[in-house]
């Protein structure tokens, strides 16, 4: 199966019929929506939705394109991956141009950037998932963890490889699932760095990585909320906002914020004397 195949049969398992207009009778098996409710909202055939996510078939047009969106009820970042997943079809261009080795420093501004979000946790991570660059607060928050005993630390590896990660997000699967998502978001094994960490992640990591990878879109959330067992914060509970730095940077800032009083006065003693500024990894600028 295609990335652009897993995708839409992931979008119509997860679309109830009740929000298309359809019965739900008692005998239905499938989740979300058939096959043939699909072909018959976006106006194609039944056979056409079936090459589409069996892989036969990874160029559909424009019109089609904006059919199968409208069918699924996509919202604007999952349209905006599905175009993606079309152009991905095609080997021939790749928008990162020849770089392989993602970039381990930031530019001063960002740097700058970061360091005003002191004192909430912060980072800069690649597309790797490698911490480049990150605020007080998250070295308080992170460090307890065991997230910064790597060098260069990677919070992708560290979810999905370290026995500790289990202990520190309650809710470890759907965080896997996240890491791995954010991974395949891209080129994925097109591009040489990523082929790597994914080689190394199948042979470490397992099926905790390679059953996801055959299951999970590339499609991460780019915001919601994190629970975390801190050894001396106690339970937190962090709103997360991902945000995408321009393409030439290659990177993302990833922020947490108190998502309730308990959380953010557990997080004020933690940080009770926060230091501004931010931790580079070596070789950072």
């Amino acid at each position: 199966m295609s990335e652009l195949g897993l995708f839409l049969r992931t979008r119509r398992a997860a679309v109830k019929p009740a929000d298309v207009g359809l019965p739900t009778g008692p005998r239905r098996r499938t989740p979300g929506l058939r096959r043939s409710e699909l072909a018959a909202l976006a106006g194609v055939s039944a056979e056409y939705v079936t090459r589409l996510e069996q892989g036969r078939d990874r160029h559909p047009s424009p019109p089609v394109l904006s059919a199968l969106a409208e069918a699924l009820r996509l919202t604007p970042s999952e349209r905006v991956h599905l175009h993606r997943l079309t152009k991905a079809a095609d080997p021939g261009f790749t928008c990162r141009g020849p770089r392989a080795t993602p970039p381990v420093t930031v530019r001063p501004a960002v740097r700058a950037l970061l360091d005003r979000l002191d004192p909430a946790p912060a980072a800069i991570l690649n597309r790797l998932g490698d911490l480049v660059a990150r605020t007080a607060a998250f070295e308080l928050l992170a460090r307890p963890l065991g997230l910064l005993d790597a060098a260069p630390p990677n919070l992708t590896r560290f979810v999905l490889t370290d026995p500790r990660a289990r202990a520190a997000f309650p809710d470890w699967e759907h965080v896997a699932d996240e890491q791995v998502a954010a991974l395949k978001h891209g080129p994925f094994r097109a591009d040489p760095a990523v082929a790597a960490l994914a080689d190394e992640l199948t042979v470490v990591a397992g099926d905790a990585f390679t059953t996801r990878v055959g299951a999970i879109p590339g499609l991460p959330r780019a915001s919601g909320i994190l629970r975390l067992a801190h050894p001396s914060a106690g339970p937190l509970r962090l709103a997360f906002e991902t945000l995408d730095l321009p393409a030439d940077d290659d990177q993302r800032l990833l922020v947490y914020l108190p998502a309730d009083p308990a959380t953010e006065a557990a997080v004020d003693r933690l940080v009770t004397a926060p230091q501004p500024g931010l931790r580079l990894v070596p070789g950072g600028l």
